[in-house]
């Protein structure tokens, strides 16, 4: 079976060797699918998320994307079809808008269309930030907000694979409740191909995701 991304017996450790984290793990991920990984803390979800996005370098087996190895692309280019966000929101110093536009603003970019002020005002209703101002100070807006924040400046990019580590890890049960939402209608409406980590007891609502669990250095399918 292939499908958009490719994991074929991986390979990879800490400190020389001194801690392997994964030895032969096999992962195929479909066009639009929501692959759901769970695992202990501890166990390399989010080192496998990393990997896939060339974050870390393996040491043994391959990572395929659209059949082509991860390293065959441009850095940029590969993390700008694969976008990783992180559990911890990165925001810039600065307002909402300036937060939103700035991957508008490297080099690998140039090509993509900016989104336009009033674009970015109905995203922020579509992920229920409608009391939040583009004009507001981003980094004193709540960890939800800006996890939602960072789920809008992902999909500017409009990439193939989102990959999401521990997304609501930090945050209560309302606005978990809003980003499993709206990873769900992403995944249903934009086709957007999910691979989401977490230790939780998350299962979604409106989508029936291919599950598995890393253990034992391997993935398996539950």
């Amino acid at each position: 079976m292939t499908g958009i991304l490719e994991i074929e017996a991986l390979g990879f450790s800490y400190n020389n060797a001194a801690k392997t984290v994964f030895r032969e793990l096999d992962l195929v991920v479909g066009t639009g699918e929501f692959v759901l990984v769970k695992g202990a803390s501890g166990s390399g979800k989010s080192t496998l998320l990393r990997l896939i996005c060339r974050l870390e370098a393996s040491e043994s087996g391959r990572i395929l994307f659209k059949s082509r190895k991860i390293e065959e692309y441009c850095p940029s280019e590969l993390r700008r079809s694969i976008v990783y966000v992180s559990q911890i929101p990165a925001m810039i110093e600065g307002s909402v808008e300036e937060n939103l536009v700035f991957p508008f603003s490297f080099a690998a970019n140039n090509g993509l269309e900016r989104p336009s002020e009033k674009q970015l005002s109905e995203m922020l209703e579509t992920f229920y930030l409608s009391d939040v101002s583009l004009q507001h100070q981003a980094r004193n807006l709540s960890v939800g907000q800006q996890q939602r924040l960072a789920l809008m400046r992902a999909l500017l990019l409009d990439p193939e694979i989102l990959l999401l580590d521990e997304p609501t890890s930090a945050l209560d049960a309302e606005s978990t409740s809003m980003v499993f939402s709206i990873v769900e209608q992403l995944n249903i409406a934009r086709k957007k191909t999910v691979v989401m980590v977490t230790h939780g007891s998350f299962v979604p609502q409106h989508v029936s995701p291919v599950l598995y669990l890393l253990e034992n250095k391997k993935l398996r399918n539950v």
